[in-house]
């Protein structure tokens, strides 16, 4: 533990923005695993609004700097692949 007051307030700030970063990080792992569950159950109508709905989550994360630009673009192009490969 910290003994230095400015020491201690950095502790304090730093688990907010961990929470903060892990309830983004959540929501947009839970947005693409209901867009994988759509897909693989078969619904397109659902999947294609998911899927909208996990690109923004992603985007988002990326934006609050969660995740990086290479790897939002990486998992954005993983999910419009399989949105493409099951509407084929």
């Amino acid at each position: 533990m910290p003994n230095i007051k400015s020491a201690k307030k950095r502790v304090k700030i730093i688990e907010k923005k961990t929470l903060r970063n892990n309830m983004i990080k959540s929501g947009y792992r839970t947005a693409v695993r209901k867009f994988e569950e759509a897909i693989e159950a078969g619904k397109m109508d659902e999947a294609k609004v998911l899927f909208v709905e996990a690109t923004k989550k992603i985007d988002q994360a990326c934006t609050k700097g969660v995740i990086v630009k290479n790897t939002a673009a990486r998992k954005k192009s993983n999910l419009s692949k399989k949105l493409n490969a099951a509407n084929a």
